[in-house]
């Protein structure tokens, strides 16, 4: 009789990723900071307002914003889409827009604070998503991504009345 002979071993393939492999956790985790700007309050008149007075309030950094990361190997194109705004004054009020608002004259979205206070007032962006791994074709991400970015600080203080009597 022969000595067992040991079985010679066949090196198993490890299953290679598939551009389908990657998922949207995945793409949101790796572009969360770049794709999805945090998008910054600008304020008229800048750092102090009066109460009962309309402040404007807007961002201009509201673009679609695209970027390319690799995951598992394939190139993911990434595209945020700026769907709507939710304003928080600082005060208890929240708008929501559908629009990122426009500097003096236009004076579409204000607010008017009825007391002093010193508030920060921050805006969510909601973003449409999508990303295409590896040119396979996009795919759309239900609901939106919303990010908030940084607080604006703002003081706002009260104009008193003084009476004069100016020489004549």
């Amino acid at each position: 009789m022969e000595p067992d002979q040991p079985t010679p071993s066949v090196p198993v393939q490890p299953d290679l990723p598939r551009p389908e492999d990657v998922t949207w956790e995945q793409v949101l985790s790796e572009t969360k900071n770049v794709a999805f700007p945090g998008l910054r309050v600008k304020v008229q008149p800048a750092d102090k307002t009066l109460v009962n007075l309309d402040t404007i309030v807007y961002t201009d950094q509201a673009e679609v914003t695209s970027t390319t990361v690799t995951l598992l190997g394939f190139p993911v194109v990434v595209e945020a889409t700026p769907m709507s705004y939710t304003w928080r004054f600082g005060d208890g009020t929240t708008v929501t827009t559908e629009s990122p608002g426009k500097p003096y004259p236009a004076k579409e979205i204000t607010h008017k604070y009825l007391k002093r206070a010193s508030v920060s007032i921050t805006l969510t962006t909601n973003y449409a998503a999508r990303f295409n791994v590896d040119g396979t074709g996009w795919q759309y991400i239900a609901g939106t991504v919303p990010i908030t970015g940084p607080a604006t600080p703002l003081q706002v203080q009260e104009a008193v009345p003084v009476l004069v009597d100016p020489p004549n």
